[in-house]
């Protein structure tokens, strides 16, 4: 009786219940499993919703925007949440009519517990970014729990074939970039296939080795294994040709040690087991002299071959993994952005800055003197996680992490049929995970939405395999009670979530549309090198209207809208370049660089009330930043207080705190007070600091000695520095600028120096 009443309780979904110890505990353990597996649900849903969720891992990586005006993650996000929500909407129409209980599993409480979070902070923090965080997370667990109740043993390869089949376009997409410079899909850095930035890419495509392995060996025949092996190392090439360094770290693991380490443990599971030699060798073969031919290619990309990075793949890859160093450059751009958030954690350990907010909150725990945005994100998922969501953060972390081992420990001592069955693909799915785990020191691959769904999906998958196996209980598979009503509301519930993100995502892409065009005309305009002739107006006027319908449409978008302002000012356009500042400024509140564009338009509309008021703002940020102290000494100067303002120029000189605007008015204000030395030390910062200054400058330096300093030998020489740098079509424009009788002593090299012309000089001024 004791031993039915131990058997029922493990049965029970939930109960967590194990054998009792004894001689024949390791017969009772698998035995106790298969009980608790048969009491849970199993798998629910057809195989639809297993095709749509592979689907939603093919298309998602191999499409992309073939214009500027939306950006590639912007399609990424719809086509995952429409999908997605698609799968969910055919699932509860499915089950329309079930009583049986659906799966359950304590995975699921990680992205409810961040997503109510991050509803939550919607209260107190940044609404929008909040908001946005929220509905990452409801898709997230979205996904997983599809993936939980749908993704038996018998569906995992058509999942592991979208994954493979999106990692192989995506990854001939970025093998055309890099070797003829494919240009359908704009980008920053090359080659990034479908994903704006290679780092993306090579994000994803390090994730999707593992399923690449198991699905070649998986393979019998030997068309079939080959055909496997060259698209793997297709995929492998791309991945070498990013030259993305922690993607490269996570490829070599795999490929060098946990890949090989999984063949031989699940060899007698696997078809790869029964290869006869020949067929090894095919796989073998065809996977290395892929890897090495498509390797040695070299890039026809000229971008990339000026990085001076390889030339080849093979070249590039091992170059960059060799390349890794604690001094590197790019690693000391992200050790900025680390420590001002660990200055975050220790100010906010509990609560966070709220979720999403990281970016507008980050600049008041910058380095002192720091006026930029570094990026939109730390570069590493796990600091921003905790900087964001304090508390609930940790705890998200803290559950993964002790989840993960525990899945690794169970398929490690994996024993039974069914747990035999199941060992490879888990780990297959952990190895995913891990690769992603690796990359996501160093990027931001949760964030976007390609590698954020194969998250979600890989965890669901291993859930499900959790409830197969019969591993129940609260940190574990449990049962879901269920009926008709509940899938018929669900069901409306999905519509009304593909409603809204229709509208979602009309009002994003008609926001991204207008800033785009408006940013790609300012930027003509500029290029004209004249933007301020009658021929530009008409297309300013539209310029101006395409921005506002932009901002108005989405007040949050500050990734391109700043520069369009940018280019106002140029132009001298202040006003508009103003407000376009401001409605940044609104969404983001504490960017100093932002505050001080803002007073400086102000005070170039000759609002130095408003001026005044945002160079406060800006102080009370970052009181010893550059922009702030150049902008205080320009306000000062232009509200008579100059004594005042050419003693901060020269303490900021002496501090080395300076920028170009603070070099320049140092120049201007030591002119007018007659400290010559000081004008020239800061008009040679100047030119040292910016080269392309360098002409102008010597003109200045030129127009000073001659008209202030009445130094004619300087003068005369400082004029011969700045046409000697003049390339020869601006050589008339240059010497144009230079006073007639220094033009005619530069022309005749044997003539005396001139005496001073007293003519007036509007750099002075």
């Amino acid at each position: 009786m004791a031993r039915k009443k131990r058997i029922r309780q493990d049965q029970a979904p939930g109960s967590g219940a194990q054998p009792v110890a004894g001689p024949h505990v390791a017969e009772q353990q698998p035995q106790a499993r298969a009980a608790a597996a048969r009491a849970l649900p199993r798998e629910a849903g057809s195989g639809a919703i297993a095709a749509m969720l592979a689907a939603i891992m093919f298309l998602t990586p191999a499409l992309g925007v073939p214009h500027e005006e939306m950006l590639q993650d912007t399609l990424k996000s719809i086509v995952v949440a429409f999908a997605g929500l698609g799968a969910a909407l055919l699932f509860f129409w499915q089950q329309r009519s079930r009583r049986e209980a659906l799966r359950w599993h304590a995975l699921m409480w990680l992205p409810l517990g961040l997503m109510a979070y991050a509803l939550g902070s919607m209260a107190w923090s940044h609404t929008y970014l909040a908001g946005t965080e929220a509905i990452r997370w409801f898709l997230f667990g979205v996904l997983l729990w599809l993936g939980l109740n749908t993704l038996s043993r018998e569906r995992l390869p058509l999942l592991a074939w979208g994954v493979h089949a999106g990692a192989v376009v995506a990854a001939f997409w970025a093998a055309l970039q890099f070797w003829v410079d494919f240009g359908l899909f704009p980008q920053g850095p090359n080659p990034a296939s479908t994903f704006v930035n290679r780092n993306f890419f090579a994000e994803f495509a390090v994730c999707t080795l593992p399923f690449s392995a198991m699905l070649l060996a998986r393979a019998r025949r030997s068309a079939y294994l080959a055909l496997l092996a060259a698209s793997s190392a297709l995929v492998i090439v791309a991945i070498l040709m990013t030259g993305a360094r922690t993607a490269l770290v996570a490829m070599w693991l795999q490929l060098l040690v946990i890949l090989p380490l999984l063949a031989w443990r699940y060899r007698g599971q696997l078809p790869l087991g029964t290869w006869d030699m020949r067929t090894r060798l095919v796989a073998a073969g065809v996977l290395v002299a892929t890897v090495v031919g498509l390797g040695l290619i070299p890039t026809g990309n000229a971008r990339i071959a000026e990085e001076e990075r390889g030339l080849t793949a093979l070249e590039r890859g091992f170059g960059r993994t060799g390349s890794i160093a604690a001094n590197d450059a790019s690693l000391g751009i992200r050790m900025v952005m680390w420590k001002a958030t660990a200055r975050v954690l220790q100010a906010r350990p509990i609560t966070g800055v709220g979720a999403g907010a990281w970016e507008s909150e980050i600049p008041l725990f910058q380095d002192e003197g720091a006026q930029l945005e570094t990026d939109y994100y730390v570069h590493n998922e796990y600091l921003q996680l905790l900087a964001e969501y304090g508390l609930v953060g940790c705890l998200f972390l803290i559950g993964l992490a002790a989840y993960l081992l525990t899945a690794a420990w169970r398929t490690l001592k994996a024993s039974g049929a069914e747990a035999q069955a199941d060992a490879p693909w888990r780990a297959v799915l952990l190895c995913s995970l891990l690769a992603l785990l690796i990359v996501s020191n160093m990027g931001f691959p949760w964030r976007m939405a390609t590698t954020g769904a194969l998250f979600a999906l890989c965890l669901g998958a291993l859930a499900a395999s959790d409830a197969r196996l019969g591993f129940a209980g609260r940190t574990a598979a449990a049962g879901l009670g269920w009926r008709p009503a509940f899938s018929r509301v669900l069901a409306g519930f999905a519509i009304a979530a593909i409603a809204l993100a229709a509208f979602i995502t009309e009002r994003a892409a008609a926001s991204e549309q207008r800033i785009v065009r408006a940013a790609k005309i300012a930027l003509t305009i500029s290029g004209s090198g004249d933007p301020n002739h009658p021929k530009w107006n008409k297309i300013k006027s539209e310029m101006l209207k395409l921005i506002r319908d932009g901002v108005a449409i989405n007040p949050h978008y500050r990734k391109i809208t700043p520069m369009v302002a940018d280019e106002l000012a140029k132009w001298g356009d202040w006003k508009n370049a103003t407000w376009i500042w401001e409605s940044v400024l609104g969404s983001r509140p504490h960017v100093v660089a932002i505050m001080c564009n803002i007073a400086r338009g102000y005070a170039s509309m000759g609002s130095m009330g408003e001026a005044m008021a945002y160079l406060e703002r800006a102080r009370a940020v970052q009181p010893r930043a550059p922009a702030v102290r150049s902008l205080e000494v320009v306000l000062l100067s232009r509200t008579g207080q100059e004594a005042r303002a050419l003693e901060l120029a020269r303490q900021a000189i002496a501090d080395k705190v300076y920028d170009y605007d603070m070099v320049n008015a140092s120049f201007i204000l030591g002119w007018r007070a007659d400290d010559y030395a000081l004008a020239a030390q800061a008009m040679r910062l100047r030119m040292v600091g910016w080269p392309a200054s360098r002409i102008a400058g010597y003109l200045q330096l030129g127009e000073m000695y001659a008209q202030g300093a009445k130094d004619p030998e300087q003068a005369l020489a400082s004029f011969r520095q700045a046409l000697a740098l003049a390339p020869d079509a601006d050589r008339a424009a240059v010497l144009q600028r230079i006073p007639p009788a220094y033009r005619a002593r530069l022309a005749a090299p044997g003539a005396p120096p001139p005496e001073s012309t007293g003519q007036t000089s509007a750099s002075k001024g």
